[in-house]
């Protein structure tokens, strides 16, 4: 049998999942990797059943509780990220904390500086036009460069460079068949 690279990952982390279930069957603490696996895999299940994204997320942190883990899991993850298949395309889904939070002091704790964090800073910032051409709706992830898109999208940018949306992680943009809409975009890789 023939996988491509996305299948076999697939597989693989249903696998992991699979022995998650089965140390939590006979009452076994879970390591990193197999809790992980087992939230991304839960992930992957809704997303290919059609839930709303921010009822997945919601959801992957009730997956597991501290009590399952071996300690120091929720200090050592503190946020998961996997591309689930919704029905309407890829789309990387992040989850905060998927664990519960960690310690506020413990080991791998999290402390942002007080105030606004400016994401990609120092990067060009620029308007796009998308302009689906299709039959069909067209979702954008946040992490996909520009000029690799479905090719029934039209993308106008103002300036040459290679861009993606300027929009948080996880986060998409709908364009429905035959609509315009304008983006904000940054560009990848830093400055002109």
């Amino acid at each position: 049998m023939h996988l491509t690279p996305r299948e076999q990952e697939r597989l693989l982390l249903a696998s992991g999942a699979d022995l998650a279930r089965r140390r939590l069957a006979r009452g076994a603490r879970l390591g990193a990797p197999e809790a992980v696996a087992l939230v991304c895999d839960e992930i992957c299940e809704l997303a290919w059943d059609g839930l709303p994204y921010d009822e997945i997320v919601a959801r992957a942190r009730e997956v597991l509780h501290p009590g399952q883990l071996v300690d120091g899991v929720p200090s050592a993850v503190p946020a998961l990220q996997v591309e689930a298949l919704f029905p309407h395309g890829s789309v990387l889904v992040h989850v905060d904390a998927p664990f519960g939070p960690p310690p506020a002091d413990g080991p791998g704790a999290v402390r942002p500086a007080a105030g606004d964090i400016e994401l990609a800073p120092g990067r060009e910032r620029a308007a796009a036009v998308l302009r689906n051409t299709g039959p069909s709706v067209i979702w954008v992830s946040s992490h996909v460069p520009l000029d690799q898109l479905n090719p029934a999208l039209d993308v106008q940018l103002p300036a040459s460079g290679r861009y993606r949306l300027d929009v948080a992680a996880g986060s998409a943009v709908r364009v429905d068949p035959g609509a315009r809409r304008e983006v904000a975009v940054v560009r990848i890789g830093g400055g002109a």
